[in-house]
């Protein structure tokens, strides 16, 4: 099989040129495989550990089972709904690269199982102080799972760039950040815990948004060898996205109390008719966006699950089907035009290459959401110092939750600029090849 069946000497330097090519792509993985076995391996297994330890000494599972089962039964089914949305929904929303499904839907899994991991640890602290144990029940898990995607939506700015070593220690600094952030709204704002965990969206976006700015390629501005989509990662992309359409309800609605009651029905009804109207609207702006006149797949895949966004910020004085229509039309038109034209604009402009365009998704709707809840909540008082006060602590509430973003985003970004992590060359980003074995790849090539 070594030996060259050619002899003349044409047929021998084809012979040897195409060994070296055979042997140039047989070489091409132990480059990167350092990269992952000294860094990602120990990382993983270091971290791992130390989580066991903490678990081991600082928790217990608490029976949030009342005598005939019914709290368990009315919750469990809300629980899977949430990990549909992080595990399915994002796992399959990042495989819209042609050449990087593996690595979206594999490091999601990785990233949020990592996450949520530590996020049970950081939310459960004050329980820790007072009681000397972290309770964990299906509750604390889903606020944990809550905090992951605010990491996830960071990630998506970054995605395709970064390796797996790049990704669990963003999704940990993030994650970190954004509990921090929530402890702030409410021990110095006394913001409410739904209304501050539904900042998610608009700390993700905006932490990614720094990190990108952060990382910046220079030459970005050319789209990169295998920064496209085809027709088989669209569709699977777009299953993510049907999948976190169908749940989305469920994720803005299951935290609420339903005292009084109906205010969950509420919830979830609202969420639906924003996103209804926020998918007819997109693919409307879309097509009138178009110079063809055609609909966009990315403006489907992202921007008819703006009015999900919106009204997950708003959602607490969203009361009748009108408002969350208005909110989900809006949403829907900001987002899509911001897909179109934003997009090129911050990486022209200021040099942030935001990949799967989460300012638009996520951020803007998330701002869209924030301005509404504060014009509704102030037509519905009556009292004017209370308005005023009111408006105060909602301004200081996204003053705090985008500068903490931003300052966490400047200190994971400049962490990550360090050589230690080598992060994958130019024509090695968007390239599943760089972390996953293809060996019948790797000898044709």
């Amino acid at each position: 099989m070594g030996s060259c069946p050619v002899k003349s000497a044409r047929g021998t330097k084809t012979c040897v040129s195409l060994k070296n090519t055979v042997q140039g792509a047989s070489t091409m993985a132990p480059w990167y495989a350092p990269s992952l076995r000294s860094r990602l391996a120990p990382l993983l297994l270091f971290l791992q550990m130390g989580f066991i330890f903490i678990y081991g000494f600082c928790t217990e599972v608490e029976s949030n089972v009342s005598v005939d089962g019914i709290t368990f039964r009315n919750f469990y089914p809300n629980f899977q709904d949430v990990n549909v949305i992080v595990f399915l929904g994002f796992g399959f929303l990042s495989t819209f690269l042609v050449r990087y499904g593996f690595s979206g839907c594999g490091f999601n899994v990785l990233v949020s199982v990592m996450a949520t991991q530590l996020a049970i640890i950081l939310n459960g602290i004050e329980s820790w102080y007072y009681r000397g144990k972290i309770s964990i029940n299906l509750r604390s898990l889903v606020v944990a799972e809550m905090c992951t995607v605010s990491a996830l939506i960071s990630i998506g700015a970054v995605l395709g760039k970064t390796n797996p070593v790049h990704l669990v220690f963003i999704a940990l600094l993030e994650v970190s950040g954004f509990v921090l952030n929530k402890w702030f709204l409410q021990t110095l704002l006394k913001v409410q815990p739904l209304n501050s965990i539904m900042q998610l969206h608009i700390f993700g976006a905006f932490f990614g948004l720094m990190l990108t700015w952060m990382l910046y390629r220079k030459g970005s501005e050319l789209p990169f060898e295998k920064e496209k989509s085809d027709h088989k990662s669209g569709l699977f992309s777009m299953l993510g996205t049907v999948f976190l359409w169908m749940f989305w309800p469920s994720f803005n609605s299951v935290l609420v109390d339903d005292a009084p009651s109906g205010r969950k029905l509420g919830v979830v009804c609202s969420t639906y008719l924003a996103l209804a109207v926020s998918a007819v609207t997109a693919a409307a702006v879309s097509v009138l966006s178009s110079p063809k006149g055609k609909l966009n797949l990315n403006h489907m895949q992202s921007c008819i699950l703006a009015g999900g966004v919106a009204i997950g910020v708003s959602m607490s004085v969203v009361h009748q089907p009108w408002e969350a229509i208005s909110i989900g039309f809006i949403a829907a038109i900001v987002s899509t035009i911001g897909y179109r034209y934003l997009k090129i604009h911050m990486l022209l402009a200021f040099q942030c290459h935001d990949t799967c365009a989460m300012l638009s998704t996520h951020g803007l709707p998330g701002l869209l959401g924030w301005l509404a809840h504060l014009v509704l909540q102030l037509k519905d008082c009556d009292d004017h110092t209370m308005g005023i006060r009111f408006a105060v602590v909602h301004i200081c509430t996204l003053f705090i939750t985008i500068t903490l973003s931003l300052s966490m985003g400047i200190i994971t970004g400049c962490l990550l600029k360090l050589n230690f992590w080598r992060p994958p060359q130019d024509k090695k980003c968007f390239d599943d090849q760089a972390f996953w074995e293809f060996p019948h790849l790797a000898v044709q090539k």
